[in-house]
């Protein structure tokens, strides 16, 4: 027999039944909106993991406990699952169990201490920045069908980097890669995130950029929530696709950049074209321009038959067996033109070489003629007037020289004496 619940209004008694009375409480914390969606920081407590996967554990903080249960599912997505006495915050929604008459704290999210801050700063940041546009899906630019370079915005060290290059080495090999390398955690990640794309930003040639990183708890993607590297995202040169973290990760580097990928993987896949693909492709556009190339021609070969046609009405043939009898006849005369001008020009050039060599002086020394030199003037000694007595001569004959020295000097009207030699 269900237990019963007196309760009296206005001097008059009325019964509820205990499912009523749950019934009615749950109808009042879920008609609380504040209870629906709210962070709560506490201390694990009671900690136990059922045999389901599920976790039941109460959250205390020195005054008061909530009894709370994280699902399966949910519990999963944790990167560490926590100990008694961790201090965690909460996210989830406040209910009531109502077989067992008791309300419980439904969590979806469970981080450590601090996170709820984080979620705080997140929020802020998301709708001032949603105010000011960054978001707007007018700005998004579309991505280049076929890059020729992409920039990569990530860890060196990373996993994420590896899933990048095996995706674009299976998919498209064309592509040229641009490692931009830098932190992607810790505190100094968002000025290197913010540097690193600066750097690519510098390059003319980078056609797209992929800002990624593996997955990881909210504190560990936190600098990609950071207005720095937002700003820097909206103000690439490139169009930009963010793989960060998880299917299920949204960062604020997701909604400004120009394409959101769920992982790095995915990132990689969506700015270039599957390869296969694209030969698949390729293949049956050559089958098209192979096709086309045949009707042309076959078009080409019938307006050539058409034309031989009207030319054998017109029976050019005669006119050109004209033409080139014409061609045989003013080629025979031209060539005996050409003859007859080189017999002309062959004796010429015989008569001119005689005379050439009746004016070599090898030929005149032979015949007794000499040629002398004066040796300190280097001139041909043509007169007495040149010399004087003891001057050096050079007396060039046919077969070689002589040295000579003036001894006298005299003309047919001098009356010098005997020679001074």
């Amino acid at each position: 027999m269900p237990v019963r619940l007196w309760i009296c209004y206005n001097g008059r008694m009325q019964v509820w039944t205990v499912s009523q009375v749950t019934e009615k409480v749950l109808g009042l914390i879920s008609s609380d909106t504040s209870l629906a969606d709210l962070w709560v920081a506490g201390q694990i407590s009671s900690l136990h993991r059922a045999a389901s996967g599920h976790w039941y554990f109460t959250l205390v903080d020195g005054e008061s406990e909530l009894r709370s249960v994280m699902w399966r599912g949910l519990a999963g997505r944790v990167s560490r699952m926590p100990s008694r006495g961790d201090l965690v915050d909460a996210h989830g929604y406040v209910g009531v169990y109502e077989r067992g008459g008791y309300y419980q704290f439904y969590v979806d999210t469970l981080e450590p201490a601090g996170i709820g801050t984080l979620w705080e700063e997140f929020a802020r940041l998301r709708a001032r920045l949603e105010a000011e546009g960054l978001f707007d899906a007018a700005r998004k630019r579309p991505l280049p069908e076929h890059p020729r370079r992409i920039g990569v915005v990530t860890s060196p060290t990373g996993a994420a980097l590896q899933d990048i290059l095996k995706v674009l080495a299976s998919r498209y090999r064309l592509a040229e890669v641009v490692l931009s390398p830098t932190l992607v955690q810790g505190q100094e990640a968002p000025d290197g995130i913010a540097r690193a794309i600066a750097r690519l930003n510098r390059l003319a040639d980078v056609d797209v950029v992929i800002v990624a990183r593996g997955g990881g708890s909210l504190e560990d993607l936190m600098p990609f929530n950071d207005e720095r590297v937002a700003r820097a995202i909206a103000g690439a040169r490139a169009p930009v696709v963010t793989g960060v973290g998880h299917e299920t990760d949204i960062t604020i580097a997701d909604l400004v950049s120009d394409v959101r990928a769920p992982t790095p993987t995915a990132a990689a896949a969506l700015v270039v074209p599957d390869g296969t693909q694209l030969s698949a492709d390729i293949a049956q556009a050559r089958l098209r321009l192979v096709e086309a190339m045949r009707r042309r021609t076959g078009e080409l070969r019938r307006d050539l038959a058409q034309q031989m046609r009207l030319l054998q009405t017109a029976h050019p043939r005669r006119a050109l067996v004209e033409k080139r009898q014409r061609l045989d006849d003013r080629a025979e005369r031209m060539a005996y033109a050409m003859r007859s001008r080189l017999g002309t020009q062959r004796a010429a050039l015989a008569a001119t070489a005689q005379r050439l060599r009746a004016l070599d002086a090898r030929q005149i020394m032979g015949r007794g003629f000499a040629l002398v030199l004066v040796e300190k003037t280097g001139e041909r000694l043509s007169s007495v007037l040149q010399v004087h007595p003891d001057d050096q001569l050079s007396i060039q004959v046919t077969d070689g020289s002589v040295a000579a020295r003036v001894c006298q000097v005299s003309t047919p009207r001098s009356t010098s004496g005997s020679p001074a030699c």
